[in-house]
């Protein structure tokens, strides 16, 4: 049995290891969880050279699920984030002659440890990983008209938020620095890849010399009477380049949705808990 790459075993095994630990999490019994959902609404760039060498561009949605949850690590100072996203997109090459429809469902889990807090400004930093499967169609290619999008990476985080007023403004940005993604070469078909089994080098090993990404995220929480809204901007940029293809995908997104704290305890915890904060505010 051929073995893997060490790289690829490395990256895979910790990703694992993140993904157990976001299970395994338990909430403290004095911290509530944030979470929200936002729907998106912007525009996208999408080049995909494997495709068409044009850069298309045309209308992105997306929805998004953000939840920061408290756990026992660190003295519960630790805080882990877990993002469920899909997205779509709508686009068209510069003389509107065709059409390329991309779509992704992705999953991003950090842990933040505070550096520096207190009642109105926190700075928070640290890891985790991502992974998405999606894929690009072009409605004008008939011999390879898709293109499939599938990745997993170790991410490094960063977050600062503050308090003015009634509102929480919120920034927060993340970059992977290690992982592997599929791609076939140049030219080289997906019948090929998966019917005839001639798939070698068709999953690599990623860094910063092939793979260049960073999410920006930037967010409002308005309280009202009974319900916070929570609007803002998520802006991603994605650029690989290898097998000879390079891929560019790119999008501007303006956010807006629901934020609400929840708790998840019970038993005689629950009954003796005199002080709810939260873990986010």
């Amino acid at each position: 049995m051929k073995r893997l790459p060490a790289e690829i075993t490395i990256t895979v095994t910790l990703f694992l290891t993140i993904c157990s630990i976001s299970l395994s999490a338990q909430e403290s019994t004095t911290k509530s969880t944030n979470q929200a959902t936002l729907l998106g609404v912007g525009k996208s760039f999408l080049t995909d050279t494997y495709l068409s060498p044009l850069e298309y561009r045309g209308l992105t949605m997306s929805l998004l699920h953000d939840r920061i949850s408290p756990t026992k690590h660190f003295n519960e100072k630790l805080l882990l984030q877990q993002q469920f996203q899909i997205q779509l997109a709508f686009t068209k090459n510069p003389s509107a002659s065709a059409s390329e429809y991309a779509g992704e469902v992705s999953y991003n889990v950090n842990a933040f440890y505070p550096f520096f807090k207190n009642t109105k400004f926190s700075l928070l930093a640290g890891g985790g990983g991502d992974a998405s499967l999606g894929g690009i169609y072009n409605v004008r290619n008939s011999n390879n008209p898709g293109s499939l999008k599938a990745s997993v990476n170790l991410d490094l985080s960063a977050m600062a938020s503050y308090n003015w007023r009634r509102l929480t403004f919120r920034w927060q940005v993340s970059t992977p620095f290690l992982g592997m993604f599929f791609s076939p070469a140049y030219g080289q078909s997906y019948y090929e890849i998966f019917s005839l089994g001639n798939g070698k080098g068709t999953v690599r090993f990623t860094s910063f010399q092939n793979q260049l990404a960073l999410r920006n995220y930037f967010t409002v929480d308005i309280p009202l009477n009974n319900l916070t809204i929570r609007t803002g901007y998520l802006g991603d940029f994605y650029r690989t380049d290898v097998n000879d293809i390079v891929t560019n995908i790119v999008s501007h997104q303006f956010m807006v949705g629901l934020a609400v704290e929840s708790l998840n305890f019970g038993g005689l915890k629950a009954k003796n808990s005199k002080l709810i904060k939260s873990s986010y505010y």
